[in-house]
């Protein structure tokens, strides 16, 4: 009998629906035929699709864990950290914010991340000073790494089943999050993957219709990372198309009353720690790696022979206050241009859509841009645009952007590794990446038959959530305005058969 899928359920077969992965899959014999029957629809097999992501996302986050051991002793002679490609602030730090000696975070120190982070920071570093006081012998801060590390493993095995949670029909998606060679690299060189965790639980209650429970999520990343704050912008745009601002307004509310009550403590009892994170982001100067450091080199480059003359990136190093005014104006704009996309696409954008290009402007103009900020934008281009050819160019350019980087580092103590236009060309590869990701999501939400995931979920936006429905009449006078014609009506869901899961997570 045939094992073709039925005419209501289309085929998200990798190999079938990503060019770069059926290129791949003729090296084994192509793609499946029409009368295969796939693995994971074989009675009783325990090795599935997601379980075998599951699996894949514990061993590449173990090999993180080995691939840092070098470093965790805390012996960082000539530069081990570095030609290892194992440096971590988590470890850095617990000396250099005083945990080594049992300071509490914002109370006896000033703490340079938001409040989340710092409590996270406390909660694991303040036992492991106890403990190390009764035992001399050990090495606390190994102890306090790797306390950190399996809590920081755990949130990202947990952002993977998320992913998995919301493309039910398309489990290979997340393996752009399990598999990439970015986490494995980045995974704890510092605690985003708790910011990432707690967006992930926000989003898939978003999804499930909880959108006062998801702004609480939301508000507790955004207290310790600020980024999974602007959901909330994606989140109205889809408001404004359906007309429906209430879920909206309820997660909002939410978002800001946790981040309230997040901060308040220390907001109140110790100010001055609470205002060293916005101190020290409105008074740092142009970082390794950006956009405006990309600018500066080549002013360098271009007023060499002239004495005295100053390019403008040089001149914006130099008033630091005018660079934060230029980068938030530049990321407003784009979020404003993000918008105007949103609302006049032909069908209306899907969340993770959204949500990636919002913060990837973020990053691009941003002054600063570590090297860990890469792990952001990982799960949601997996949500949002899960083709495996451009993902790949975008992580062979951060992945050459980290060994520069690294190289450059090396060269700080005085004996230069590599020449900086080398660092320079690794700095542009990546913010070229990540610009034509932009690019291509931006193309998928202008011709929506362009979008695998659409395609595979009939049409509907499955991270929709409460917006989920109807466009408001509004759009359609909207699209008008601007000389385009009405949108296009989202067709209605398919028919899935008992047995198969539901396209919307529920």
């Amino acid at each position: 009998m045939s094992a073709q899928p039925p005419a209501d359920r289309p085929d998200v077969s990798r190999a079938t629906s990503d060019g770069f992965v059926r290129g791949l899959s003729q090296a084994i014999g192509g793609p499946l035929g029409a009368h295969a029957v796939p693995p994971e629809s074989r009675p009783g097999r325990f090795w599935t699709a997601p379980r075998i992501v599951m699996a894949l996302a514990c061993l590449i986050l173990a090999f993180s864990w080995v691939q840092k051991s070098p470093c965790m002793d805390g012996n960082w002679q000539n530069n081990v950290q570095y030609t290892r490609y194992c440096y971590t602030d988590v470890l850095a730090l617990y000396y250099a914010e005083g945990l080594n000696e049992g300071k509490v975070p914002y109370k006896d120190h000033q703490v340079e991340y938001p409040v989340v982070t710092g409590y996270f920071m406390g909660v694991l570093g303040l036992p492991v000073h106890a403990y190390g006081e009764k035992n001399p012998d050990i090495n606390q801060g190994s102890w306090f790494y790797n306390a950190n590390a399996l809590v920081l493993s755990l949130l990202a095995v947990i952002s993977v089943a998320i992913v998995l949670a919301l493309r039910r029909r398309r489990p290979w998606d997340a393996a752009i999050l399990a598999l990439s060679p970015i986490v494995l690299l980045t995974a704890t060189i510092n605690w985003d993957f708790l910011a990432i965790g707690l967006f992930a639980i926000g989003l898939l209650l978003w999804v499930r219709r909880h959108p006062l429970w998801a702004g609480v999520l939301f508000g507790l990343g955004a207290a310790a990372k600020l980024w999974p704050l602007f959901i909330l912008g994606p989140i109205l745009i889809l408001a404004l198309r359906t007309g429906r601002l209430r879920p909206f307004f309820g997660a909002f509310a939410t978002t800001a009353v946790t981040w309230l009550l997040a901060n308040l403590p220390v907001m109140v009892l110790w100010h001055e720690s609470w205002l060293r994170f916005f101190r020290l982001n409105s008074e740092r100067p142009i970082d390794w790696g950006t956009f405006w450091y990309i600018g500066r080199y080549f002013d360098g480059k271009w007023n060499s022979g002239a004495a005295g003359d100053q390019g403008p990136f040089q001149w914006l190093s130099d008033h630091v206050p005018t660079l934060n005014y230029l980068s938030y104006a530049l990321f407003g704009l784009s979020c404003l241009a993000i918008m105007l996309l949103g609302l006049l696409a032909p069908r209306r954008p899907r969340l993770s859509q959204l949500a990636f290009l919002v913060v990837a402007a973020f990053l691009i103009f941003s002054k600063v841009w570590s090297q860990q900020y890469v792990l952001w934008l990982i799960p949601l281009i997996a949500l949002a645009r899960p083709k495996w050819g451009a993902v790949l160019a975008w992580t062979v350019a951060e992945i050459g952007y980290l060994a520069a980087f690294y190289a450059e580092l090396m060269g700080a103590g005085g004996k230069s590794v590599i020449p900086e236009g080398t660092f320079v060309l690794a700095s542009s590869l990546r913010l070229i990446t990540v610009a034509v990701l932009c690019g291509l999501v931006v193309r998928e939400i202008w011709r929506p038959e362009l979008d695998d995931v659409r395609v595979t979920y009939g049409g509907i936006d499955p991270d929709a959530g409460p917006l989920d429905g109807p466009e408001h009449p509004w759009i359609t006078g909207l699209r008008r305005f601007f000389g385009m014609g009405p949108s296009q009506e989202a067709p209605p869901p398919p028919v899935i058969p008992k047995d198969e899961p539901s396209p919307v997570p529920s």
